[in-house]
């Protein structure tokens, strides 16, 4: 790879802000949540540019793309796949579902019912669907990029802790600010234009960087700094349940992509704390007391940021 890890995000937050504006910081999690090997889950009000966002990205990562729009009658058939007997040879057909992809966008998620959202469960951790007891690998590089609306709970389904759990982050786009809106009218007004979006990397390419990225140091202090982030989400009273060991495994995987961005070979804890709550707020629950107190996920992570002691790392 001829260009750097912080030079090929670059061009990619370029080319994808010919369409989405005003929010690279949230673009720049999402390309680093791919990098490392993650799933993201995207939490805001219809209308706010998620499903375009993905449909960008896909472009501009060169990969493969499908959506599937999540309702209660959808089966886990209709993700993975099925056996089909195909009557002229009298064999059965193997049709793969959408899931056979480098990206897929899991649109409003919480809308289908449980049964249905466990068909992720396997494709998300270990990449691979099994059907009829037959395993199936799936491309490379996989991510599985949801959308949910906060708000609205009518004919919708919670997503359960496990299935929270295997999103590397949880993010929110927000509203635009008045002069964003303003740009967007100007360039989006009429229709979309993804013709004027090229692509900037392909799966090999991704593959490859990804590879770059485990090579990223990670001093022991800053592992012992993550470990100390994740057990003090379990001892804080504000929360009922505290984050997982999948937690602390997604804080280093992330903050390896975030110190490559940066240009640096090593991770510091600024990295840690500015990946920290994306990463671990969706993993935690709150208490009943922090409900009262009217405390959210975000709060109580960056409460425990504030409190938890910063190791000074003197050499890398």
């Amino acid at each position: 790879m001829e260009l750097s890890t912080k030079e090929v995000v670059a061009k990619m937050l370029d080319e994808t802000e010919k369409i989405m504006i005003g929010k690279r910081e949230q673009i720049t999690l999402i390309l680093l949540s791919i990098l490392s090997g993650g799933h993201v889950l995207l939490e805001d009000m219809p209308g706010l540019g998620k499903t375009t966002l993905i449909k960008t990205l896909s472009i501009v990562l060169g990969c493969d793309f499908k959506r599937i729009q999540f309702t209660p009658d959808l089966l886990p058939s209709d993700i993975v796949g099925m056996n089909i007997y195909n009557r002229k040879t009298g064999e059965f057909q193997m049709m793969y579902g959408p899931v056979m992809t480098n990206i897929l966008l899991a649109d409003e998620i919480n809308r289908a019912i449980p049964r249905t959202q466990s068909a992720l469960l396997e494709c998300m951790e270990e990449q691979q669907v099994t059907i009829d007891g037959k395993t199936h690998k799936l491309p490379t590089p996989f991510a599985v990029m949801a959308t949910q609306n906060p708000v609205e709970s009518e004919s919708t389904f919670k997503l359960p802790a496990a299935q929270m759990d295997r999103f590397l982050i949880r993010i929110s786009l927000g509203y635009p600010t008045m002069q964003e809106e303003l740009s967007m009218l100007k360039v989006l007004g009429d229709a979309i234009p993804f013709d004027t979006v090229n692509p900037v990397v392909s799966p090999e390419l991704i593959q490859e960087m990804q590879k770059q990225i485990e090579t990223i140091h990670v001093a022991d202090e800053v592992a012992e700094y993550m470990i100390a982030l994740v057990q003090k989400t379990r001892e804080n009273t504000m929360l009922k349940a505290g984050a997982s060991p999948r937690a602390s495994r997604a804080l280093y995987k992330m903050g390896k992509a975030y110190a490559a961005i940066q240009g640096r070979n090593f991770v510091t804890p600024d990295d840690i704390q500015h990946i920290a709550i994306p990463v671990l707020a969706h993993r935690v629950t709150l208490s009943g007391e922090a409900r009262i107190a009217k405390k959210t996920e975000v709060s109580v992570i960056y409460d425990i940021l504030e409190h938890t002691p910063v190791p000074q790392i003197s050499q890398l």
